[in-house]
């Protein structure tokens, strides 16, 4: 220690902290490589789902169930009970989240929420194999294009989701938003499919 003689006890103060370094123009932000795998896996599935069913030859039919007309009638009412439960999802989380005003989250809310997400997918599987293997990647009209391109993506999105999930220290935005994404992908395919034929054929098994 240097010893300064006007200096109260003849010792100089301790200098101050360096500034921190600002960090270098284009760097990312600390951890921010990490939603590139959710991203990437996003992506693949997706991509992935897309050319299976594009290359595929469509069979015309994957599976039926007794008491219904259709195959078609099959898909669009599992579609329907799929977008039931995402409805439940939505609730119970806007719940969680306090954003329903008069409306306090019970310690069943949680529980409810995720078993309602559980079954929402395991719902939706027979619907996708139905779509790819029967049908594949339809582009002949603009609601079929439609239908397949938000197909691809909610099961994209939905992956993501479920990566992020067991993910620490996110933004307390990110979840919320991919999870928007994945219902609103849902909305958007019951109403292109289940929606669709309902009108076309009826409200009918």
């Amino acid at each position: 220690m240097t010893v300064d003689p006007k200096a109260p006890g003849g010792a100089y103060p301790p200098p101050p902290p360096p500034p921190p370094r600002p960090p270098a123009p284009g760097a990312a932000a600390p951890g921010a490589a990490r939603y590139l795998v959710p991203a990437l896996v996003a992506a693949a599935v997706a991509v992935g789902l897309g050319a299976y069913g594009s290359v595929h030859a469509p069979s015309g039919t994957a599976f039926n169930l007794a008491g219904f007309s259709s195959p078609s009638a099959v898909k669009a009412w599992l579609a329907t009970a799929a977008l039931t439960l995402g409805l439940v999802q939505l609730v119970t989380a806007l719940t969680m989240y306090g954003q329903l005003p008069g409306v306090r989250a019970g310690d069943w809310t949680p529980a409810l929420h995720r078993w309602s997400g559980r079954a929402a997918f395991l719902v939706t599987v027979p619907v996708a194999v139905h779509c790819l293997y029967a049908l594949g990647f339809q582009t002949a009209t603009p609601r079929a294009l439609w239908h397949s391109l938000l197909g691809c993506f909610f099961f994209g999105a939905f992956s993501a989701k479920m990566l992020l999930l067991r993910m620490e220290r996110l933004p307390g935005w990110l979840v919320p938003v991919v999870g928007g994404l994945v219902f609103a992908s849902l909305a958007m395919l019951w109403l292109t499919s289940a929606l669709w034929f309902f009108r076309t054929f009826g409200v009918t098994r």
